[in-house]
């Protein structure tokens, strides 16, 4: 599921992949819902593509977010209610407890968490489940 949501740099909020044109992409809103053009200039990245990085191995984006899930009961997380980085980093460390330190910056969890409630706003809660079927589903077809 995550494969076709997207963050464009320079854009606020996520955006679901429509369609694809020549040079550029059609995407929509999550939280507004209207349509818009990325080009090939724009930076672009899936979110299914995103990884965290841990002391022993990256985590993908998708296996934090579901973990984020669970310690939440799927509900958002309250970004401003944490009193400083710390108390931001000390959350994260209950998420996940080996993240790099060092290479995981305090912005980068709160876009996490920034974007964790924007899917969840949207309605999207299914993060690992809807990849599994689909490879599940590759593994069928390649036998």
């Amino acid at each position: 599921m995550l494969k076709t949501i997207l963050a464009i740099s320079g854009k606020p909020g996520l955006f679901k992949l429509v369609s694809q044109g020549k040079n550029m992409l059609i995407v929509e809103s999550l939280s507004t819902g209207k349509r818009t053009p990325a080009y090939a200039h724009d930076k672009v990245i899936s979110l299914g593509d995103i990884a965290i990085y841990t002391v022993d191995e990256d985590v993908p984006l998708t296996s934090v977010f579901e973990t984020i899930k669970e310690k939440n009961d799927a509900k958002q997380v309250d970004v401003k209610s944490f009193k400083d980085d710390h108390e931001i980093r000390k959350y994260f460390k209950e998420i996940l407890p080996d993240f790099d330190e060092d290479r995981v910056y305090t912005n980068d969890i709160k876009k996490v968490f920034n974007w964790y409630n924007l899917l969840v706003a949207a309605g999207i809660t299914d993060f690992a489940e809807k990849e599994e079927e689909t490879t599940a589903e590759e593994n069928k077809d390649a036998e």
